[in-house]
């Protein structure tokens, strides 16, 4: 892609003058909390080094403390240049900080966030001035059981599939500077019915520059291949604007549109400039696909063909670094390697991961469902906590079109009555209802594994270790499960109290979960498994019986790789392969039952 930029923390929005602030910080502990009262951000009292952006419980952040510590601080210095302040202005960026996140510039409050899972930025611009200025951070985390923590534990140790707590700034801290007339985003929305890209434009600009000759072009291409050229007149903050994506010149490409599959994962390249009275304001490089994704009675259909799903659970963590990825190679390699095993998507679990993940998952052709962090106490807090950081996650990942399917809630996690209790119920309806108002297009899961209320695909988890009790399962009490007059897995129903079955797409969510025997060390579900032998005759038998269920449209393994205490993945924490993936993609891809035509 031509906006690619090793590292660039946004991929989709790509400007030139930035500069990456990971690395050494001054840190703190601040058990007692007195910094604030003490004024640490004016005379900050160093106590050691940290590795930004790995957080204190790392080996990779130079600490690795795994006690709590709800109260940290961070400082270092940063360069401005008063030369490129001239006509911009100077935005901090924060990918990602858990929980509440507080920012002073040489000495004076910048601003602050909550939430541990969203981008967040602020202008610092009549904060610093030319040459050195002093940025300090101080972050507050706790067990609150009503934040989002995913699988972030909230007792002292380690517990079930719960692991060590992330606090702090843990994704990428960079700095950029934004002309003061310029795009703040844009959203790009395929219509691949109408060969279109629809683009609604945000634009930050004083209002007299507001319908006068301020314009937004767009240029789209292919593969170099110029594609079309839009021109947008500013009139308000938010424009619209559509741009045709058909390919009339060939120039050795074929004529039509090129839409983004699996298997031909064909992508856009689009920039945009601001322009005023024929001068550039401002530009940024970005890339689109055109695929539609659709829900059709029991199938989902991408571009307009029945689509079957093998997926794996990945959730994302490193043995040195735990939710940071250590590297933006660490991210392709996940990619490459899940591929290698005969996965044509992933569902990330309980994390909004690394963007560079994403974009690499768009450019090699990853499907992705996008899940968010789950709370584990339903309050009023809890519930106005997840819908902003829910919504602030959805509008930033709109774009990737790798996202397939986002996945607001799992396994009743914050909301363990929505079986009876209407409260609960009704906020799950809410999310699914504020999602769909954003984003009409994609299908929304409420909620994965049972207990669903208004879900568009019915999705069930099942970590029966006999393939032949599996298949049976599901053929023989086919009505009796989709109807919740049956527990599926001697544990829950497949919808909540006054919910019903309309014929969605089932997919078995999450099954497998093999383990190999360790002297006790570490689970899996179900027995662990001896030898290679019986780990592939097990991974066989309920791989094969999951697609032998004529109703399913697909199935997500557990899981990529093993995680601390659950030691059931696919792979070691060192991305060591437990089986050769030949193996394993051969009994993936191998095509059986109602659904071999499209897989």
């Amino acid at each position: 892609m031509k906006c690619y930029v090793k590292d660039y923390p946004r991929p989709q929005f790509v400007r030139d003058n930035w500069t990456n602030l990971n690395g050494t910080w001054d840190f703190a502990f601040d058990d007692e909390n007195r910094g604030e009262k003490e004024k640490w951000f004016e005379n900050f009292k160093r106590q050691q080094t940290i590795q930004v952006p790995f957080t204190y419980e790392t080996k990779l952040s130079g600490i690795q403390d795994e006690t709590r510590h709800d109260y940290i601080w961070y400082r270092r210095e940063i360069e401005v240049d008063s030369e490129n302040l001239q006509g911009n202005r100077y935005i901090l960026h924060f990918e990602g900080s858990d929980f509440h996140t507080k920012v002073w510039v040489n000495g004076r409050y910048a601003g602050g966030h909550k939430g541990g899972y969203a981008r967040f930025s602020f202008d610092i611009t009549n904060l610093v001035h030319d040459g050195k200025n002093e940025l300090v951070v101080k972050v507050e985390d706790s067990f609150d059981m009503q934040q989002l923590r995913g699988k972030q534990r909230w007792i002292d140790e380690n517990f079930g599939c719960w692991y060590v707590q992330t606090t702090g700034i843990w994704k990428t801290v960079w700095s950029e500077y934004v002309p003061e007339i310029s795009l703040k985003s844009v959203k790009m929305t395929p219509n691949l019915e109408a060969h279109s890209l629809e683009l609604e434009y945000e634009v930050d600009a004083p209002e007299s520059k507001l319908g006068g000759e301020l314009l937004v072009e767009a240029v789209a291409s292919f593969q170099g291949t110029f594609v079309s050229r839009t021109i947008t007149a500013v009139t308000d903050r938010q424009n619209t604007a559509k741009m045709d994506v058909f390919l009339r010149n060939n120039n050795g490409l074929e004529w039509g549109v090129r839409t983004w599959s699996p298997e031909t994962p064909d992508l856009y390249d689009i920039e945009f400039k601001l322009i005023c009275s024929g001068k550039i304001l401002d530009a940024a490089g970005s890339y689109f696909a055109m695929r539609e994704i659709r829900i059709d009675g029991p199938s989902i259909l991408l571009n307009g063909r029945p689509l079957y799903q093998r997926l794996i659970l990945d959730q994302g963590y490193w043995k040195d670094s735990h939710l940071t990825p250590p590297s933006e190679e660490a991210l392709l390699e996940d990619i490459d390697k899940i591929q290698a095993l005969g996965y044509n998507g992933l569902r990330k679990h309980q994390k909004t991961e690394d963007e560079r993940f994403l974009y690499w998952c768009d450019v090699k052709g990853m499907l992705v469902w996008s899940e968010v962090a789950a709370a584990y106490q339903f309050s009023d807090y809890a519930v106005a906590e997840f819908t902003r950081e829910w919504m602030e996650i959805v509008k930033q990942n709109y774009n990737h079109p790798c996202i397939i399917t986002w996945t607001a809630f799992n396994e009743s996690w914050g909301v363990s009555q929505i079986h009876t209790r209407r409260p609960e119920q009704h906020f799950t309806e809410a999310i699914y209802h504020l999602t769909k108002s954003f984003d009409p297009y994609r299908p929304v899961i409420v909620n994965d594994g049972w207990e669903h209320t208004v879900s568009d695909i019915l999705t069930l988890h099942d970590y029966e270790e006999a393939g032949e009790i599996l298949k049976q399962r599901y053929i023989q009490c086919r009505d009796d499960i989709l109807s919740s007059k049956i527990s599926y897995n001697n544990q829950k129903v497949a919808f909540a109290n006054g919910y019903e079955y309309h014929g969605q797409p089932v997919i078995i969510s999450e099954y497998g979960g093999i383990a190999f025997n360790n002297d006790d060390s570490g689970w899996g579900y179900g027995n662990k498994v001896n030898t290679r032998e019986e780990f592939i005759h097990r991974f066989d038998e309920i791989t094969t019986a999951v697609k032998e269920i004529p109703y399913v449209c697909g199935f997500c393994y557990t899981q990529v790789s093993d995680v601390q205490q659950e030691i059931n993945g696919l792979m070691d924490m060192e991305r060591n392969f437990k089986i050769e993936p030949e193996i394993i993609k051969e009994i993936n891809e191998r095509k059986i039952g109602y659904w071999r035509s499209y897989m």
